[in-house]
Order: C-alpha cells, then structure tokens, then sequence
C-alpha cells in the first residue's frame, strides 16, 4: 500500500508513500553518532524498523496531504520522475508510477490540489512539483499556488547561479517561470487549520506546518529530524545540515515544545507509520508511534 490516512478533527490527512528503503550507513548520515550508540540502538531501532542489515537509515520518502474541506494542501512532493539525480542511482531517472497511482487511491488527481507547500527546497521535496510533457518541466499540479520562502528560494537561486542545483532548475525554476508560485515567510498563516512555523538549521528558513486551530492537532515537520535517533540524541546533526548548531537548537525546541502534549507529530522521513507522539527519554526523546 502506498497510502494511509488518518482524520484530524474535521481534516483528513493523505500519507503518498513514494519509497521507504535503508538510504545511508546511520555513521555518515549522522557523523556524531558513535558505533556504540548506534549498538545500544539495535533492539528499539527495529520496532518499528528504522536500520536496516547494513546499517543504513531506513528512511520514509513522502508526502503529506491535507483535505480542510476548503482546500486540498500538499506538503512536500518527494522525489519524482524522469530527474537526472546520477548521484542517488534509486532516484535518478524514476519512471515509476507509485506517487500517481497513491494520489489516485485517495480519490485525486493533480486537477485537485490546490497549494503545494515546500517545507524546504532539497531534492527529496520537490520532485514532483514538476513533471515532463513534451521535453519540458510543467507545474504537476496545474491548478496549485507554491508556496516558497522567500529567503529559501533566494538562497537555492543564488547557488543556482553559481554552479547548477539540478533540483532548483527541473523542480523549482519552472514553477517561478510559469509564476505559480507564492513567496511567503517561514511564519505565514494559510488560514485558521494551516499555519507555517519556522525552523530553521537543516536548510537556511526551513518550516514545518501545523494542523488545526491553534496548531494543536498535529505539526509535519519536514526535515527539522530525519530518524528516531535524533530524537533520542537531538544534538546529533545531519551531514548536510546548513547550519548544524541551529539546526540542533531547532530539533530541541520543537521536541520540548510537543512533549507528552496531545499534538500528533507527523514525520516526513521516520518509518512507516511515520507518526505519533513525542515522549521524554531519559536525556531525550522517543516517538510513541500510532499504528490505526
């Protein structure tokens, strides 16, 4: 199954799996992590499996959709196809149908969406903002206002500008060009059920998005944490984190923020279920996982 869905309140919420598989050997990914924590984190890692036999991540690649009744919202849009991605083999060139056909077991097509919101502008989060038609990039979703940050696309263009960003210039250029796009701040307010908030350090003005009035209900976090292991170890930064120092104080102040609260986190890359409630352990953290 590519997709399950869950209720929010008066909301209904998509999971579109695109892909879940062991990525990185957990030491590279995470270049702090010590091969003894990472033996102490064998049996919980497993339950649900979050390392695979080889010792990389197993990571969930996906997108979140949110139904308020008013509008059909897509948070982040994987990894797409036909992308010349030679560094990541699995990804490079894809033209399976895995993402289409999840849209199309929760009873929509690309017509239906009617924001796309990119918690960051990396590879594994655009892909599907465009596809192509008659040797060009399109907007997928034809009917979709993209919502960037400004300062996150400021950067990413301006690293375009210096040596080619293939994700900025097949996923993120062509809807700028086709001006379908919105440039908001890492705070902005889509209405009284979605509000953006920022956190930064992953990328330059990373956001992740809340769910219902308040934010109360839920928060998808895009890429503030990767894997369980920077719950249990939040001072554990990712390889490629832009700012690592802030990137940590982010991790901790969101883990903090929704601890033994009711607010369901929905994350964008732990293992299948991918979601559930933060929990104190000991010095950190652990996801209490919801599995109906």
């Amino acid at each position: 199954m590519t997709t399950t869905t869950f209720k929010l309140g008066d909301m209904i919420v998509h999971r579109i799996i695109e892909m879940e598989c062991g990525l990185t050997p957990a030491l590279e990914f995470l270049p702090k992590l010590t091969p003894e924590m990472l033996d102490d984190s064998r049996p919980w890692m497993n339950a649900p499996l979050a390392l695979d036999a080889e010792d990389k991540l197993v990571l969930c690649f996906q997108s979140y959709i949110v139904r308020t009744g008013r509008h059909v919202i897509l948070v982040d849009s994987c990894v797409g196809n036909d992308k010349d991605r030679s560094a990541r083999p699995m990804w490079h060139m894809k033209t399976d149908n895995v993402f289409m056909a999840g849209l199309a077991e929760v009873g929509l097509t690309v017509n239906d969406i009617d924001f796309v919101l990119c918690t960051h502008l990396h590879v594994d989060h655009v892909g599907w903002n465009t596809r192509l038609e008659n040797g060009r990039w399109v907007p997928t979703f034809p009917n979709a206002r993209y919502l960037f940050s400004k300062t996150e696309l400021d950067f990413w263009l301006a690293e375009n500008d210096k040596v080619t960003q293939p994700p900025i210039a097949d996923s993120v250029i062509p809807i700028v060009e086709a001006k379908r796009h919105d440039l908001i701040t890492s705070d902005h307010a889509l209405n009284d059920l979605v509000r953006l908030i920022p956190t930064p350090g992953h990328t330059i003005d990373h956001y992740a998005v809340t769910l219902g009035r308040g934010g109360l209900d839920a928060v998808i976090t895009g890429d503030l944490i990767h894997t369980p292991l920077q719950a249990r170890w939040p001072d554990l930064a990712m390889r490629i984190d832009y700012h690592p120092a802030q990137g940590i104080a982010t991790r901790r102040k969101f883990l903090e923020t929704y601890c033994d609260t009711d607010t369901q986190c929905c994350f964008a890359h732990f293992p299948s279920p991918s979601r559930g409630y933060i929990k104190r352990w000991g010095d950190g953290f652990r996801c209490d996982y919801i599995t109906g």
